[in-house]
């Protein structure tokens, strides 16, 4: 198996010149549905054929999407280093919440020189834990107004005072 090339993270914006073979290849995605066919494929300039998975032809599709609507797509490993201003901002905070977050200790984080820095799997970790907490936690309000009857309560007309 050949060397895999490592390349830092870079972002991709589309050229204008490329839209049209974009929109093509999207279609062509599109096209392909759900429906039993050959592995989806790269064919690279040499000619050689290389089968991808599909989950992999999902992110293409998804990237090739992005930069058909004229979107800069940035492709980063897991494992990549962000700063704390980088990760504050991926989770929609400011900085110094972030780092009162970091010192209460939900996520790790690991100090370079004076500076701390996150790994990119790990606020993507808890971004899903928050989504779960708050998925759950909606689920038993439901849960509980069914058991209160609340949802019977607001069906009812309004009370009107004299």
């Amino acid at each position: 198996m050949p060397a895999t090339r490592r390349r830092p993270p870079e972002t991709y914006l589309p050229r204008e010149s490329e839209r049209g073979k974009l929109i093509d290849l999207v279609t062509a995605l599109r096209d392909r549905g759900s429906e039993v066919a050959p592995l989806p494929a790269l064919v690279t300039a040499s000619g050689t054929r290389l089968e991808l998975p599909a989950d992999v032809a999902e992110v293409l599709e998804e990237i090739v999407h992005h930069l058909a609507d004229g979107q800069g797509v940035t492709v980063v490993p897991h494992h990549q280093l962000l700063t704390t201003q980088e990760a504050a901002d991926m989770l929609n905070i400011s900085r110094p919440t972030f780092v009162k977050l970091l010192e209460e200790g939900p996520l790790p984080f690991d100090m370079r020189g004076r500076h701390r820095r996150v790994r990119l799997g790990d606020i993507v970790a808890y971004q899903d834990s928050l989504q779960q907490q708050r998925s759950d936690a909606l689920r038993q309000m439901q849960a509980d107004g069914q058991a209160d009857d609340v949802y019977a309560q607001l069906d009812t007309p309004p009370v009107t005072t004299r």
